[in-house]
């Protein structure tokens, strides 16, 4: 008996899309079921499933009107009940009447969130990912239980799934699944499918709106797990054992078979090189098609829409994906060739996504495919390989650097989480330049058991090594949260060495930074400073001070904030030290009642805001600023007073 099964990912913006629930879609196809995978606002979803609910209804009681071609109508009557769209609606049918008692309905029940009374799916899948997305995520939860026919229907899997179960549970009453589907009858006890180890159904990601940066990949693994149990690492307790092999092969192949090649390789193994067959996994690796040198030339992908559309593979997905690349392929074409392909979709309703049907995508594509194939991209590009998380350099040899130089990856990615691992990060980098690659890619953890200093450290490492070396290494600082025990919600948890100052003061330059730190000696030491002294004054400076860098600096009120905070004496400094690692700074008065100490305080009571409100004596020192071009010729640190330009009038 087909099912209902419905698939969500939270609305929370990641960067890679959700390997178990495509691992899930794929299951459920080869059961028979109807499957269907959302991520986006959950009102919207229930407007969408309402509306297509309507459509039936009104096309069996008026099949002259083309219903399908005022979605959008109907969709905005749900959501304002203006009498004027009802009316529009309903003029046209000789059952008006009857029309319009459903559409009140209908609106009654969304409006009413009455959805819960007439539930539709037979099973949801909800994936996690993080902890800090506890509240989306929670959210996303209560929301399936208003529209699942049974409660133990619903399924919760993923990462916060596996860390916290226990905190979901008393929140939801939902009891998560911890770990890995890697045994068969978990989900259907009448079946010997082992979900871990099924091929991705790329389809489901051209379902949504939301589009993930790393696409355009095969993603996979070739080992699971990872032997050491690192505090700040959940993976011991996601993959508790170390799988050495995965085959990557046959998924490649059944990939491209049903949804076309793909660029790039994208693995996820938490430590691949822990594996005995690291060798086999490079010749493997190269086997499905990325060696060095290999490009990849874009298969024609409107054809296999269209082929997947006629096996009924996944309509909503295919409709909707065709649907784009020929609106694409229209913005591409110019005069003559661009007007006659415009009238055809004219002709088949296909230039807006709500009235696109399947049975006009199909009656189409003969009159275009040949144009389509002409025209289409075939320019070759080249391949990658990505360990996305990261190669352990305590496991990193000769031989095995050797072998990781046969294939294309970039970047190398390379954790260097502690100052006492320099000596080792050193000789990885050099030991991977002496086998050509030279393009990295760097995570430091800060905020664990680290000082402050020691960030600055590791990133100066980097700086250094890319100039010495002629390389490219990008830095990205990840703060430490906690994913157990008491800290696990706390998006403001602090280390040990850690305060809320210093935090706010690296979130701040990396705000400028985009969140990565590249190469280039001038751009790192007007970021982060020149030497230990300039990185500590810039930890303690005001957060706006930091934003608007050059400004603050060139109106003088920067270097009158520095002397006035060096000329305090030892007790004041001890003092406003401490009030300043709090980070708050909303009524100083509170604070202290030494004025030296509140004059120096004032200075951190200076907001962006200030920068707006125009009877703000520093939006009168913007103003003039501006005036008188600053901004001009600002060269090479130009990027870190980006956020200054917006004030500009």
């Amino acid at each position: 008996m087909e099912r209902n099964i419905l698939l969500i990912e939270p609305n929370y913006k990641n960067k890679y899309p959700p390997l178990g629930l495509m691992k899930l879609a794929t299951y459920h196809r080869k059961l028979g079921d109807n499957v269907s995978f959302y991520k986006g606002d959950l009102k919207q979803f229930l407007l969408n499933e309402l509306y297509k609910e309507i459509k039936v209804k009104l096309e069996n009681i008026d099949s002259q009107i083309e219903w399908y071609k005022l979605k959008n109508e109907i969709i905005e009557y749900m959501k304002t009940g203006k009498t004027a769209i009802l009316d529009e609606l309903t003029k046209c049918s000789n059952y008006n009447t009857t029309i319009k008692n459903w559409l009140i309905y209908y609106k009654k029940i969304y409006r009413k969130k009455e959805t819960e009374k007439y539930p539709k799916w037979d099973r949801i899948c909800i994936t996690t990912l993080f902890t800090f997305h506890w509240k989306i995520t929670i959210e996303t939860i209560e929301f399936a239980k208003n529209i699942v026919k049974n409660l133990k229907e619903i399924w919760v899997g993923g990462v916060m799934a596996s860390v916290i179960p226990e905190e979901i549970k008393k929140e939801t009453g939902i009891k998560p699944w911890k770990g890995l589907l890697d045994k068969p009858c978990i989900l259907d006890k009448d079946n010997k499918y082992i979900i871990d180890e099924l091929p991705l159904d790329y389809s489901i990601l051209d379902e949504i709106d939301y589009k993930y940066p790393e696409s355009n990949a095969y993603y996979s693994y070739m080992t699971r797990g990872c032997k050491r149990d690192c505090p700040f690492c959940a993976v011991s307790i996601i993959e508790p054992v170390f799988k050495n092999y995965i085959p990557l092969l046959d998924k490649v192949d059944y990939t491209k078979r049903i949804y076309g090649e793909q660029r790039n390789l994208l693995l996820l193994d938490n430590n691949v090189l822990f594996s005995t067959k690291f060798p086999q996994i490079i010749n493997e690796i190269k086997k499905c098609g990325f060696q060095n040198g290999e490009t990849f030339v874009e298969p024609n992908y409107l054809e296999i829409s269209i082929n997947n559309l006629k096996r009924g593979l996944n309509d909503r997905a295919y409709i909707k994906k065709t649907f784009n690349l020929i609106q694409g392929f229209l913005s591409k074409l110019k005069g003559d060739t661009q007007h006659k392909l415009y009238n055809l979709l004219v002709e088949y309703s296909l230039l807006y996504i709500g009235t696109a049907t399947k049975e006009n995508i199909l009656k189409i594509y003969p009159l275009i495919s040949e144009l389509y194939e002409q025209h289409r991209n075939k320019r070759a590009k080249v391949r990658y390989v990505d360990f996305n998380q990261g190669i352990d350099v305590r496991l990193l040899t000769e031989e095995k650097m050797k072998l990781l130089s046969e294939i294309p990856i970039r970047p190398l990615r390379i954790s260097f989480d502690n100052i006492k691992y320099k000596d080792i990060y050193i000789k990885a980098v050099n030991l991977a330049v002496k086998y050509g690659i030279t393009n990295l890619s760097n995570y430091l953890l800060y905020n664990e058991k680290d000082k402050p200093i020691e960030l600055y450290q590791r990133l100066k490492i980097n700086v250094k090594l890319c100039e010495k070396l002629n390389i490219y290494i990008y830095s990205f600082p990840m703060k430490f949260h906690p994913f157990n025990g008491t800290e696990h919600l706390n998006r403001n948890y602090l280390g040990k060495y850690w305060n809320r100052k210093f935090i706010r003061a690296i979130q701040t330059i990396l705000n400028a930074t985009k969140g990565k730190v590249g190469r280039g000696k001038s751009f790192f030491y007007k970021a982060f400073g020149k030497d230990k002294t300039e990185y500590l004054k810039l930890l303690y400076m005001p957060e706006t001070f930091i934003l608007y860098r050059r400004f603050f600096e060139e109106i003088g009120l920067t270097d009158k904030w520095w002397n006035e905070f060096m000329n305090l004496s030892r007790t004041e400094e001890k003092e406003i030290k401490e009030i300043i690692h709090r980070n708050d700074f909303k009524n100083i008065y509170k604070l202290s009642s030494n004025q030296v100490i509140l004059g120096v305080l004032e200075y951190y009571t200076i907001t962006r805001e200030d920068l707006k409100n125009k009877s703000s004596t520093i939006y009168e020192l913007k103003k003039n600023y501006y005036e008188r071009g600053k901004m001009v010729g600002a060269g090479v640190v130009n990027v870190l007073y980006d956020n200054e330009r917006r004030f500009k009038k």
